[in-house]
């Protein structure tokens, strides 16, 4: 039966694989018929995502994607294993409410090192010469409504969010010709083993505060996985330099 939104026959790299969205994301992935290779700090939690996929060929490498001069090792090894790659989701991550009196440079630093700086060396390394499939591929960089609207507190976040947001446009420009596709999801507020431990969803009072918000209420892992299957699949093969926003009417009004 035919299916534009099929992962068949792709390899595709899932970034903070190890739990959350982007565990969903490499679950849903493998539903589609894509070789999936999971990438995160943790080797036992990679494992537990890992037991849940369907199919074969599934690799796992533990990695801190702040630790630049490995990635270049790491994305050699994956290629040679895997073969070229066809979609990146790029879920790892790290958020935190500070307000500008309260950060510092090193506080700066470490944001735009997890959240900016390692995409863009993961990517650096992906789209060299011979590491993309010859059909073109799809990079996909997870953002945030924060790096789209401003929230007290969520300054330095949001930056960071908003920089990949930018930085995707001119990188869809920079690699049009070799078919290499660069898109950003931005989600709203999602229910995942973290946020629900958080005040904001762990408080009955301020969880009623942020489901207000939500025109459709909290979303859950697959409404974002499922959009990133859009954008990983020939679905979207028209689709380049775009946000994505999938927050259940969050930024409507």
């Amino acid at each position: 039966m035919f299916n534009p939104f099929s992962l068949a026959g792709k390899t595709i790299l899932v970034t903070g694989a190890s739990s959350g969205i982007g565990r969903q994301c490499a679950i849903d992935c493998s539903r589609m018929g894509a070789r999936v290779v999971l990438i995160g700090r943790s080797e036992e939690r990679l494992a537990e995502t890992f037991h849940e996929m369907i199919g074969c060929g599934h690799m796992i490498t533990a990695i801190d994607l702040t630790d630049f001069d490995r990635i270049g090792g790491c994305v050699t090894d994956i290629i040679s294993q895997c073969g070229p790659i066809h979609g990146v989701l790029h879920c790892a991550g790290i958020s935190a409410i500070l307000s500008l009196k309260q950060m510092d440079i090193l506080h700066l630093d470490h944001f735009f090192r997890n959240n900016v700086y390692s995409a863009i060396e993961l990517t650096r390394e992906v789209c060299k010469v011979h590491h993309i499939a010859k059909e073109g591929a799809s990079i996909v960089f997870f953002s945030s409504v924060m790096g789209c609207v401003g929230e007290s507190g969520k300054s330095l976040y949001g930056m960071t969010k908003g920089a990949l947001i930018a930085g995707s446009r001119s990188l869809a420009c920079e690699y049009a010709k070799r078919k290499v596709r660069f898109n950003v999801i931005s989600p709203g507020a999602v229910e995942t083993p973290i946020n629900t431990r958080q005040p904001y969803m762990a408080d009955p009072e301020l969880r009623q505060l942020l489901e207000e918000k939500h025109l459709l209420g909290l979303g859950r892992t697959i409404d974002i996985s499922y959009a990133c299957i859009y954008l990983l699949s020939d679905a979207s093969r028209w689709i380049t330099g775009q946000n994505l926003i999938v927050d259940g009417g969050y930024t409507a009004r």
